[in-house]
């Protein structure tokens, strides 16, 4: 027996992949947690105790063998990727490293330690090709960028760790492209034709690449069709 758990399963992209889960059937149990569910569907990336808690209610179930973090931050309100210098603000970068980065480390702390000790497992979470550092030929959106690529650092050293209490274990980011969401909403006039993709197009697509996964590929971060993002 196996579960699969979405963390962030209110959102366009985990709320798709969950119910693709679901409809699939491959698992005995698949847990959904978000910040606006309540009771022991609660979780907040910047409440290290209710993260704890979600961890605990996954513990009294089968083992989980996918855990996807379909969690984060690009704007909120008028705030948004900063397009110059002069618009830094330490809180804003503050907040965006919080939910981006630490938040899901932080879920790596609880939920790791649930995932077998031995066979195939997946430990994904959603980052960008913006975080790549080799790959920005642009600049601007700084607190956007610099998280993910934070984010790319730990799942990088995640993956060294977990290696050793699993050596199938696969620790990676997954870049979704640019879906029809919230969070890509106010950018998608740049977005070429035949690359917005809606969230059940883009939660298949996910899915397609975690099956593909090998364990040499730990690690590292993994586009929507399947291509190795350079750090």
């Amino acid at each position: 027996m196996s579960s699969a758990v979405i963390i962030g399963a209110s959102g366009g992209i985990g709320a798709a992949l969950e119910a693709a889960l679901v409809e699939e059937a491959t698992f005995d149990k698949v847990y959904g947690f978000a910040r606006s569910y309540g009771g022991d569907r609660h979780i907040d990336l910047l409440d290290e105790a209710t993260i704890a808690a979600a961890a605990a209610t996954v513990s009294t179930g089968p083992a989980p063998t996918l855990i996807v973090i379909a969690t984060g931050v690009l704007h909120d309100g008028d705030r948004g990727p900063e397009k110059s210098l002069r618009e830094l603000d330490p809180e804003w970068l503050a907040k965006t490293f919080a939910i981006n980065a630490i938040g899901p480390a932080i879920v790596a702390k609880h939920f790791l330690p649930l995932m077998p000790r031995s066979g195939r497992c997946v430990f994904a979470a959603l980052s960008a090709r913006v975080g790549s550092i080799s790959d920005n030929k642009l600049g601007g959106w700084y607190g956007y960028r610099a998280s993910k690529a934070a984010l790319n650092q730990l799942i990088r050293t995640l993956a060294i760790e977990e290696k050793r209490r699993n050596d199938r274990a696969i620790v990676v980011g997954l870049h979704p492209g640019t879906v029809d969401t919230a969070l890509s909403k106010p950018f998608q006039g740049n977005v070429q034709p035949g690359r917005l993709f809606d969230a059940e197009r883009a939660a298949l697509q996910l899915l397609d690449t975690i099956e593909g996964l090998k364990v040499p590929d730990s690690g590292k971060l993994f586009d929507y069709e399947g291509g190795e993002v350079p750090f």
